[in-house]
């Protein structure tokens, strides 16, 4: 399996299925995820997936794009789900969602060691119907 399909593989069963072990036996040891929230480890990365998949239990991911060169792959992707529990401390609202973002993948060898996730957070409070984007909120 080449390093594409590895990567879309454990993608799809992590973010798309809720099965993060496959996600897991992609990482190095020492794996970090950067993003404008702070850095996590793989447990944390873990955490977020569960909560993700408890609060949009009918979650798709889709990769959109897919790029690599040498050592670094870059991911254009989008997220859809229906709010049906409680995530972030916003109990469930009923309304589907919708979030595209990007992921920047630095590998050591076959395994991902370091990711930097770019996504707009306010996509998110905006389709759950608690921010609303505009001229006034930027």
């Amino acid at each position: 399996m080449s390093r594409r399909e590895t990567i879309l593989n454990a993608w799809n069963h992590a973010w798309g299925d809720g099965n993060v072990s496959a996600f897991g036996q992609l990482l190095t040891p020492d794996y970090i995820r950067r993003s404008k929230s702070g850095n996590d480890d793989y447990a944390s990365l873990r955490k977020t997936i569960e909560a993700t998949h408890t609060a949009f239990p009918d979650l798709v991911c889709e990769i959109l794009h897919f790029l690599e060169d040498g050592d670094t792959a870059a991911i254009h992707w989008q997220t859809k789900g229906t709010h049906q529990g409680e995530f972030m401390d916003v109990p469930a609202t009923g309304r589907s969602v919708t979030i595209t973002g990007a992921s920047f993948l630095r590998f050591e060898g076959d395994k991902l060691a370091e990711e930097w996730v770019v996504s707009d957070p306010r996509e998110l409070l905006a389709a759950l119907g608690i921010w609303h984007l505009g001229a006034g909120n930027a």
